[in-house]
């Protein structure tokens, strides 16, 4: 087994080109083995194998920078820099994590759970290294799905114009290469980084410019031709004229071609592009057939392909991308907006009923935001399916477009709270702090999947500007759904469970947190109050005077971050009505550190969101006499 020999990149080095082609084979064979048991981003990964035994074998990392967009298709690199044994961790708690990590290694240079911020990483790189008179190579590997991210233009352009040496591979996987087209464009870019051709070019174009009057217009005529013939020959044109030498496309799963490829690359002074054809899930022929349900695979059964997913309630997104159905065929203003993430966010099958009315913008956060503003400027109701973690990178649309001119979109947050093994790249955990802080907008958190369905129909019939609903990347509980959708009131809180020992105020899946915990109490003879707090923004006033009235001990309890949050508000409005001083206001939330992958279950232990921490918070407000009885 040439793998096992393979720790370092450096070990790599001593083989033959010709070993390398079986040294692929293994690998795959490991990844698809590995990833069997531990889960993870499978068809990427497999796709991206030989590229990654090119880059190790013709450049010397870490002192070379490879910089991985995104960094789910990392797995091989990681293997091939000393992680091959912590592959059984994968992505499990205090594991090896599923994205590039910067303390992990020195070969990951960069980090990055968000895609479309290589380029920009690598442009710095480059300079950082120029200003210090160094010379090695920075190689950004970028997907084709995340070239469309505004972002990657945006460094592309400043690329361009600066001109220093770098390397772009473009892993294109959406597209098939014909032996002809590859042929030909190979013998361009060997042209193109031909020394003497190079060299010839320029000494024609300097001598025909010294040739008075003509020679201009003769100089001029052959720049027409050559514009000409570019265009007609290569299709990496878009490149060429932001000012990257392009060479491609090439097989991706050719390594003597890729090795000489980058070879003749390197030849070029500037930045260059290799464009390189692959195919997803190459290898494995489920995730062959099907890259996109295998792009984040559970556990399998390598031999039927088939996923070993627990059964159990509907997941919230499921549950999310049905009732929009329901809600689209009742409303017909109603259109759907996602930034590369249909199948994620649950929306493939209001694809399949309203193709008209679906619109997957690609990995374009800020523009999805805006377009569902200009939608709802024309009375079409928008709803904008998006991660949290993503609607991050929308902000200012959100801010400036949104918010601002108070226009009614609806937002759809997926992936709130704890996301397990994608970890702290993907943890949906800051935007209560970020949305609340926003005039206008009003932010919900349903308590089930049956409540999620009653907001999803608040937030279509909402019509004073912009409303979100945020929900977890867990199962629901299990409730029954009721058949027909009642909009919640805005603002309206509702008591869970009656108590007069202290009020729980809770948010989302913590209200199941917070009846564990009265669970636990109530044996003790403490009996506590729940609130399910689910207008985030804005808060239930009237209730909060109410629980002050009282004198109510308060708890607040959110998956999110305690600075900024849910519990923050309550804390600003007690403050703003001078009751602070009467009150004892405890607030539970995630703290002011990034929480690691893992499952939900240990995150939420590692913080201490769970019925054991309630109680213990409990019982500390009680007074002393309270607590022993």
């Amino acid at each position: 087994m040439l793998l096992e020999q393979i720790n370092q990149p450096d070990d790599l080095k001593r083989l033959s080109v010709e070993q390398l082609q079986q040294l692929a084979e293994e690998t795959r064979e490991f990844l698809i083995k590995n990833l069997s048991v531990t889960g993870g981003h499978l068809s990427s990964n497999l796709g991206i194998v030989e590229l990654t035994i090119a880059l190790h074998y013709l450049y010397n990392s870490p002192v070379d920078k490879f910089i991985f967009d995104v960094g789910h298709q990392s797995y091989v690199h990681k293997m091939f820099t000393g992680r091959k044994d912590q592959f059984h961790t994968l992505r499990k708690y205090k594991g090896l994590c599923g994205f590039i990590k910067r303390s992990e290694s020195e070969h990951d240079v960069w980090e990055a759970g968000h895609s479309s911020t290589s380029l920009s990483a690598a442009m710095g790189m480059a300079i950082a290294r120029d200003l210090k008179g160094e010379h090695n190579r920075v190689i950004a590997i970028i997907g084709d799905g995340a070239l469309t991210g505004g972002m990657a233009f945006e460094a592309l352009n400043h690329i361009g114009h600066e001109k220093k040496n770098l390397m772009v591979i473009l892993n294109d996987n959406e597209m098939s290469i014909a032996p002809n087209v590859g042929a030909l464009h190979n013998y361009l870019g060997k042209i193109r980084s031909d020394k003497h051709y190079m060299k010839a070019k320029e000494e024609v174009e300097y001598l025909l410019k010294k040739i008075p009057a003509v020679g201009n217009t003769l100089a001029k005529t052959v720049e027409k031709l050559k514009d000409s013939l570019k265009y007609l020959l290569v299709s990496g044109v878009l490149f060429e004229e932001l000012g990257l030498t392009y060479f491609g496309p090439v097989d991706g799963h050719n390594i003597p071609l890729l090795l000489d490829t980058m070879k003749q690359a390197d030849k070029v002074s500037g930045p260059v592009l290799v464009h390189v054809i692959t195919l997803k899930g190459k290898g494995y022929s489920p995730a062959e057939e099907d890259s996109h349900a295998w792009h984040g695979a559970s556990p399998y059964k390598i031999e039927s392909g088939k996923m070993l997913k627990s059964a159990g309630p509907p997941m919230y997104t499921e549950v999310f991308g049905k009732t929009l159905i329901e809600l689209a065929e009742q409303d017909p203003r109603v259109v759907a907006v996602t930034p590369a993430m249909p199948g994620g966010s649950g929306l493939l099958g209001f694809a399949a009923k309203f193709p008209k009315r679906m619109f997957d913008v690609g990995i374009a956060e800020q523009h999805a935001a805006t377009l569902c503003a200009g939608l709802a400027t024309g009375g079409i109701k928008p709803v904008f399916a998006v991660y949290s973690t993503f609607l991050q990178r929308a902000y200012d649309q959100v801010v400036h477009d949104i918010c601002r001119p108070n226009l009614n979109v609806i937002f759809a947050i997926d992936r709130a709270g704890f996301v397990g093994p994608d970890g702290e790249t993907h943890q949906g955990v800051y935007d209560i702090a970020f949305l609340r802080s926003i005039p206008n907008m009003v932010l919900m958190m349903p308590k089930n999947e049956n409540e999620l369905r009653h907001m999803l129909k608040t937030a279509i019939d909402y019509n004073d500007g912009p409303i979100a609903v945020r929900y977890p990347r867990i199962n629901g509980v299990g409730v029954a759904m009721d058949d027909e959708l009642v909009p919640i009131p805005i603002g309206k809180w509702e008591v869970h469970r009656e108590g007069d020992a202290a009020a729980i105020l809770a948010v989302g899946p913590m209200v199941q947190i917070a009846e564990e915990a009265a669970e636990q109490l109530g044996k003790e003879g403490v009996r506590v109050r729940i609130v399910n707090a689910r207008f985030i923004k804005p808060l239930d006033e009237k209730m909060l005077l109410e629980l002050a009235g009282e004198r109510m001990r308060i708890i607040t309890i959110e998956e999110g971050s305690v600075q900024g949050g849910f519990g923050s508000a309550v804390l600003e409005f007690y403050s703003q009505q001078n009751l602070l001083s009467q009150l004892t206001v405890k607030t539970v939330g995630i703290p002011d550190y990034f929480v690691e992958h893992g499952s939900v279950a240990e995150q939420r232990q590692e913080v201490g969101l769970t019925a054991e921490r309630i109680v213990t918070e409990v019982r500390a407000l009680l007074p002393r006499r309270r607590q022993r009885a």
